[in-house]
């Protein structure tokens, strides 16, 4: 948000000394020290004086590396400052939404215990049979995957395709897998099946439950994220300070703003690295950089391989929808010959699949059996075969091995995002940044309110930039806010608005003038 102090208070330069005739050596003299007289920011002791002449000024020992900094600090503050004040309740939405789903896996486990949980039995009845039953109890559904239970006591969890829950979301039918009892049935969302609690905050955080337009709010405020980020930290490391702890540690004593300021730098600092690989990951799946982040990667032959699963000469036309064709307990379907949904899990542990968190997909028409496991935990078992239903022989395994490395990073962040690749503690981490980030935006809120009416940085700080660094520096700007449209649109509103301001400043500067 506002990390504008100076590195120490400066201190004023003093006058030159009045000559006259009297004195022309000794006023000369003290003129010429008064001129070479710098803030204190920049200099800890002044240097004794000297006899230098008043036409031969002095020069800084260091004047390349200072005036760089110098020149820039204005210009990122500047863009620091107003892109955290106006971007920043986008901000505070996506961290306090983001908040509540890092904390609605734990929450789901009591809200839902009872669909989720059952005593452990002594023996689990076939999960063709588990299928058989929660087709009875909702006859109207379409049958698509199987979610076993992965640990003892844990539900079995039937898919089906039903016309009464919402668009995108699958019926999911909860049973004892000891027993039979059917549990419950409620929506499940997406491939982590997200029960309905945890898909109402998720659709909050994406897009405000406003649909595609919605989820420009979340764009946006994942395409400036990493720049207010990375700008404060360029600014909170450009500081000068006493010792290396007030960089890490924020300082103790009375509220002020220099206080609140220390805060928001230290706690801003330990959550950068976190913040930028959000609003990363944020983009990949996102509606318009997505769409960019997708053509570079596949560019760079990055893309996800895909499971082959086509089964050559199935029959056609059948009316019948994917996972619907008696039960998959083994015959004839509509789709053809049908070993069944127990023996083709068989083959799929014959052939590798050896983690007990799976998602068995039934053959639909032209395709067989799909069985994926879905372990994110580290370490990963993402691994997955296709089964002919007919004979049970393996058509395709995909190894996650195999992906390539972009593939891999893009499915490790994504899963990171969401909260399931280390399980509670990606929960925890996710919430800690989430937490993070609201206090830096109230912080920055409050350093905004108690600096009022002045201002980070004037207008045309750009100016200060030298020629050999803006130059590139707009054509980076340029390449950025053509990938991250939201970022290049939002950025030239920013400035034309700005723009405006200063008209307007200048215009009624000329009428009190006149």
């Amino acid at each position: 948000m506002t990390i504008d102090d100076p590195a120490r208070p400066e201190t004023p330069e003093a006058p030159p000394s009045e000559r006259t005739q009297a004195t022309q050596a000794a006023t000369a003299t003290q003129a010429a020290t008064a001129i070479q007289a710098t803030p204190a920011a920049t200099a800890t002791t002044e240097a004794p004086a000297t006899s230098v002449s008043p036409a031969t000024p002095s020069t800084p020992s260091t004047p390349q590396k200072a005036g760089t900094w110098s020149a820039l600090r204005p210009l990122v503050l500047r863009l620091h400052f107003y892109a955290g004040v106006l971007v920043a309740p986008f901000l505070l939405v996506a961290a306090a939404s983001g908040l509540l789903y890092a904390l609605s896996f734990q929450a789901e486990k009591v809200v839902y215990a009872h669909e989720l949980e059952v005593p452990v039995g002594e023996t689990t009845l076939p999960l063709s049979q588990q299928v058989n039953i929660a087709r009875k109890v909702n006859p109207n559904g379409t049958v698509t995957a199987v979610w076993p239970g992965a640990e003892p006591g844990a539900t079995t969890r039937v898919l089906m395709a039903d016309p009464d829950v919402p668009e995108g979301t699958s019926l999911a039918v909860f049973v004892d897998p000891y027993t039979g009892d059917v549990r419950g049935q409620l929506p499940s969302y997406g491939s982590s099946g997200a029960l309905p609690l945890r898909t109402w905050i998720d659709g909050l955080h994406r897009d405000l439950h406003l649909g595609e337009t919605g989820r420009n709010y979340s764009e946006l405020a994942a395409s400036w994220l990493w720049v207010i980020a990375l700008g404060g930290l360029l600014l909170w490391l450009g500081r000068r300070r006493k010792n290396r702890r007030a960089l890490f540690v924020p300082e103790g004593g009375p509220a002020s703003r220099r206080r609140t300021l220390s805060w928001h730098g230290s706690v801003g600092l330990w959550a950068v690295t976190g913040l930028v690989l959000l609003s990363a990951t944020g983009l990949t799946w996102s509606r318009y950089a997505g769409e960019n982040i997708g053509v570079v990667q596949d560019g760079l032959g990055g893309a996800t391989p895909t499971l082959t699963a086509t089964v050559g000469g199935a029959a056609g036309g059948s009316s019948e929808h994917e996972g619907h064709g008696g039960g998959h307990t083994g015959g004839t379907t509509a789709q053809g010959p049908d070993i069944g949904l127990d023996k083709a899990l068989e083959s799929a542990r014959a052939a590798g699949i050896d983690s007990p968190k799976i998602s068995v997909i039934l053959p639909s028409e032209g395709k067989g059996y799909v069985v994926k496991e879905t372990d994110a935990q580290f370490p990963l078992q993402l691994d997955s075969v296709a089964v002919n239903p007919a004979d049970g022989a393996v058509i395709d395994r995909l190894h996650f091995a195999d992906y390539p490395l972009l593939a891999k990073l893009t499915r490790i962040g994504i899963d990171a995002h969401t909260g399931v690749f280390l399980g509670l503690f990606n929960q925890l981490a996710l919430a800690a940044l989430a937490l993070a980030l609201i206090l830096l935006i109230l912080w920055g809120y409050r350093m905004w309110w108690l600096r009022r009416p002045g201002r980070p940085a004037a207008r045309g700080a750009w100016r200060k930039v030298p020629v050999t660094m803006l130059l590139p520096l707009l054509a980076v700007t340029a390449v950025v806010g053509w990938f991250v449209p939201l970022l290049g649109i939002s950025l030239l509103l920013f400035l034309t608005v700005d723009l405006a301001l200063g008209l307007v400043s200048r215009a009624r500067s000329k009428a009190r003038a006149s």
